[in-house]
């Protein structure tokens, strides 16, 4: 088993289509099916199921596909090793962040680091902490800010921040004239919401299953400044870290009773190789903090 065909075996697997997968590759298609093929042949065993044109893997190829991953980013960590002690590359972080720690909490940090250290490279995405988490194991991201609930097994963390997960409304609505607000109360509003796999949203989803609440999302969007213009124009309210609220004008934060921690921690893979880069960021922000 070579790395090459390891390679061959993951583009095809993640295209569905030798043609996709050998212009991914920079390869000749034939070349590209003699390659599965004599693979196959090598292990004794069927890794594709081929349906005209699609290609989807067998139980076989599934099994292989989870070790390719894992070897394949080995490969490629055991190569950002040696160019680190060979002097070839300055470095490069790449960070994903869920959004509102991604416009409030990392502006700052990146612009210290980047005066102390101008020669690393910072790469930053903005995604769900779900979405953080399947790149961080895929090998797309190095670091990633994370919720500290149902941490996958291959990931290993560091706390870095807590904040109060807080009632968002505009200055004129009634919610201001309390000093807290219940779940009950809340969802009894209409909600713009995050969608799927932010915490935001699996946080409010998590409440409103245990409680029982019906919840009325009039609005959903990935977009924070959008869910800000929505709540300042009193069309729906919403529930965001505190950190927000107090960086923006024109919207208030009101805490929940009960009030909400939410902790959320760097993340990167157990197995993986963390460049000189990578910690080095990491440990910048356990200082910045």
């Amino acid at each position: 088993m070579e790395s090459k065909q390891l390679k061959h075996f993951l583009a095809v697997a993640e295209h569905g289509n030798v043609t996709h997968a050998a212009k991914a590759l920079h390869i000749a298609q034939p070349a590209l099916s003699i390659s599965i093929k004599k693979f196959e042949q090598s292990l004794g065993v069927t890794l594709f199921r081929r349906d005209d044109k699609k290609m989807s893997l067998t139980k076989e190829g599934e099994t292989l596909l989870l070790h390719a991953k894992r070897v394949i980013q080995q490969l490629h960590d055991a190569q950002l090793a040696i160019n680190e002690l060979k002097g070839l590359t300055k470095g490069e972080v790449r960070l994903g962040t869920p959004s509102m720690m991604g416009s409030y909490f990392f502006p700052r940090v990146v612009m210290a680091f980047k005066s102390q250290y101008p020669d690393l490279k910072l790469t930053l995405v903005e995604a769900g902490t779900q979405s953080i988490r399947k790149m961080l194991l895929n090998g797309q991201l190095d670091i990633g800010v994370i919720s500290c609930d149902n941490v996958p097994d291959d990931l290993e963390t560091d706390h870095l921040f807590t904040s109060q997960m807080v009632t968002v409304v505009a200055p004129e609505h009634e919610l201001t004239q309390q000093s807290s607000v219940s779940f009950e109360a809340f969802f009894d509003h209409d909600l713009v919401m995050f969608q799927h796999g932010y915490f935001h949203r699996e946080f409010l989803d998590q409440v409103s299953k245990e409680h029982g609440y019906t919840v009325k999302s009039s609005f959903e969007t990935n977009l924070l400044p959008l869910i800000l213009s929505i709540v300042r124009q009193e069309f729906a309210i919403t529930a965001l870290l505190e950190l927000v609220t107090q960086h923006e004008r024109d919207v208030v934060g009101i805490p929940f009773d009960p009030p909400v921690k939410l902790d959320l921690a760097l993340a990167w893979r157990k197995q993986g190789y963390l460049s000189i880069a990578d910690r080095t960021f990491i440990d910048f922000i356990k200082r910045y903090v």
